[in-house]
């Protein structure tokens, strides 16, 4: 098929979160501005200077088969229940070849981790030292490799157009679902699966980035610890879960009688070249994949009433966020409803663009924006550049096409940013 400009839209979702087990309890907890952070319990946490952080609601053997789940690290587990409810969600009855719905030829997966099995690597490392060569698993290899989840999720619906894991720290997720949206628009696939997902809740993660100072310490209070552009900010949370969409051509949508929540419209994406860690302070970074957006896609500032903001609760990052809205928005920001979704999730690293694009996209097809939480004392310069929502989810607008967009930020200096917009 020759490259193309098609229109894309998103035809189903699938979530598993610190919030709940599927989409729909997900965006219930969203709505309702619930926390999803706990103490952590196990044992290995009393010697951690962090001492909480924000599991999944469901623990995936609930979902998997046991022997499945066995062989599957657990980044993978979460890709799978989510990329399952977001194809069934999409209406496909079978996997492609079997649903005849779908060609296979014609159909891509691509789910990202920022840090993929970790918790495989490091424990299996352990089974090395103290039980000794004979005693590793032989599923380790394909359990670790980042590109696990994704290439179990392309076995799942059988994927043969494409299977990719882009990994781009805490973009990686909105990095796929933009390369996702990509393969369609120029006719590489009719259908793909994609999102990002993240399983990093262990004594080294921890600890390294406690040790770099970029995690919450408020350890007596988890569920007010995380709270972007709060002036008491401190650091993240750490989350883990999944979130996965199916995004799909319009035109192929339409002749299966698909049922569209809204239109994927592109993505724009940058880089810092600062710093490893650090943003830019300005945001210019982000300014850039912001009006790459806009110069790569039709999509009119205008439309804009919503912003899913990266805003992990850090004091240099949540800033230089809003600062890039500004500074190629200008006036138009002023009625950008802005939510911060990781002040009751945690930050679930590769896993936070999937999750949040599910609720972006949910945002638009409910036409309600989620609250951010725990923001007691509002920063200055964040109330200065923004309309951030607080206390309450807010109506978005009831009449007219709107849109809203998705913002995702890693280590290393990535900027991703999705655009959707209502049917």
């Amino acid at each position: 098929m020759s490259p193309t400009n098609r229109t894309v839209v998103v035809t189903g979702i699938g979530a598993t979160t610190p919030l709940g087990g599927d989409a729909a309890s997900t965006w219930e907890g969203l709505i309702a501005g619930k926390s999803g952070v706990k103490p952590l319990e196990q044992d290995w946490a009393a010697d951690q200077a962090v001492k909480i952080a924000a599991p999944v609601a469901v623990e995936p053997t609930e979902v998997i088969p046991r022997p499945q789940a066995r062989r599957l690290d657990r980044s993978a587990q979460f890709a799978l229940v989510a990329a399952k409810e977001a194809w069934a969600d999409a209406g496909f009855e079978a996997k492609a070849g079997e649903d005849p719905n779908i060609d296979p030829d014609r159909l891509g997966a691509v789910i990202a981790s920022g840090i993929g099995g970790v918790t495989t690597l490091l424990d299996q490392y352990d089974v090395l030292k103290e039980k000794g060569v004979r005693r590793v698993s032989p599923h380790t290899v394909p359990m670790l490799m980042p590109n696990s989840p994704s290439a179990n999720v392309g076995l799942a619906v059988g994927a043969r157009a494409g299977v990719h894991t882009p990994v781009s720290a805490c973009a990686s997720g909105a990095e796929a679902i933009g390369y996702a949206i990509e393969m369609i628009r120029t006719g590489r696939a009719d259908v793909v699966v994609a999102g990002g997902t993240e399983a990093a809740i262990h004594p080294l993660p921890i600890a390294a980035f406690g040790n770099m100072m970029a995690m919450s310490k408020n350890n007596d209070d988890p569920q007010g610890a995380s709270r972007p552009y709060d002036t008491a900010r401190d650091g993240f949370v750490l989350g883990e879960g999944a979130g996965v969409v199916v995004l799909e051509s319009a035109e192929h949508a339409a002749k299966r009688g698909a049922r569209v929540y809204a239109e994927a419209v592109g993505q724009g994406i940058s880089a810092d070249a600062h710093d490893i860690v650090q943003p830019e302070p300005e945001g210019r970074g982000i300014s850039h994949a912001l009006q790459n957006l806009l110069d790569r896609n039709d999509l009119d500032p205008a439309e804009i009433v919503h912003v899913n903001a990266h805003a992990t609760s850090t004091p240099a990052g949540d800033i230089a966020e809003l600062k890039a809205l500004r500074k190629v928005f200008g006036d138009d920001a002023d009625h950008f409803a802005v939510s911060a979704t990781k002040s009751m999730t945690g930050h679930l690293l590769g896993g936070a663009g999937g999750v949040e694009t599910v609720a972006t996209v949910l945002a638009l097809y409910h036409r309600v924006a989620p609250p951010t939480i725990n923001v007691e004392n509002l920063d200055p310069e964040a109330e200065a550049n923004a309309d951030v929502v607080r206390g309450e989810a807010r109506k978005l607008p009831v009449e007219g096409r709107i849109a809203a967009l998705n913002d995702s930020f890693g280590f290393g200096g990535h900027n991703v940013v999705l655009a959707f917009r209502t049917i």
